[in-house]
């Protein structure tokens, strides 16, 4: 047996909720071989983000270039990408070495309130990565900053991904947790039409990193070889039951359950 392989191009988050932690985790939860290009490290817990260090563009390269040489990389994501330059360096490695599918998640602020992409970076997110997206996952925010517009309605969130898309990305994911609905609608649009992904509401505190571990997720199921529309049905799924059994940890926003199996083995020890 052939052991998927999936890159996480991302951010470190010291706390392990999110960034490249989470996806990792997400990846192993899901049977496939996590390989990383660290972006960024972030001095981060469930609390806030307190710094921020960017790494070098050509350490960036150098990493890309050392999985992608190596690894038969089935798909990949990208997360936090903090600015232009990293951007830039991000997509010119993608295009280089012909990577893909990618699943853009294209993260803006973290879950405490700080901001994670700079306002330049945004035009660089649009021209230069969206274009090599097979997939971009929005929340409703980011699909507002994306589509350059307020989304109230379903309608307006079937424009916004309609205007993402004519940015070049294949297909989005408009997920609806920062809206007040209940049951949670996420629509994916794609040239194919629109399909919705009903999650109940699960009121917790402990919702640090439910971005990256819904994009890790479909970027593991499109790296086992599972189409798009099931990719996501498979990441919505695991997203709910992996905050429904959350752990409690932290005094913020706390991490989700990632290894729903081994929760399992716990209870029965």
């Amino acid at each position: 047996m052939t052991l998927p392989v999936a890159l996480t191009i991302a951010g470190s988050d010291s706390g392990a909720g999110a960034g490249i932690q989470a996806d990792l985790k997400t990846f192993a939860s899901f049977g496939v071989y996590g390989v990383t290009v660290i972006t960024a490290i972030t001095a981060q817990n469930t609390l806030g983000v307190r710094a921020v260090q960017d790494v070098n563009a050509d350490v960036i390269t150098a990493q890309v270039d050392a999985v992608a040489e190596d690894f038969a990389i089935a798909a990949l994501k990208t997360g936090m990408l903090s600015s232009a330059a990293i951007i830039e360096t991000v997509a010119a490695a993608i295009q280089r070495h012909r990577l893909g599918p990618v699943v853009v998640d294209p993260v803006m602020i973290a879950k405490s309130g700080d901001r994670l992409l700079r306002e330049d970076a945004v035009d660089a997110l649009r021209r230069r990565l969206l274009p090599l997206a097979e997939v971009v996952t929005p929340n409703i925010p980011e699909a507002e900053v994306l589509a350059g517009g307020p989304i109230r309605t379903r309608d307006d969130r079937l424009a916004a991904a309609r205007a993402i898309m004519e940015l070049g990305a294949h297909a989005v994911v408009i997920k609806g947790g920062h809206s007040q609905d209940d049951p949670i609608v996420d629509l994916l649009v794609d040239s194919q039409g629109v399909r919705e992904y009903r999650a109940a509401r699960i009121v917790t505190t402990s919702t640090h990193g439910t971005g990256c571990t819904f994009s890790a997720a479909i970027t593991a199921g499109l790296a086992a070889g599972l189409d798009l529309p099931y990719a996501v049905a498979e990441a919505r799924d695991y997203l709910s039951r992996a905050l429904a059994s959350a752990p409690g940890l932290g005094h913020g926003h706390g991490p989700l359950n990632h290894f729903l199996s081994l929760q399992v083995a716990h209870a029965h020890r």
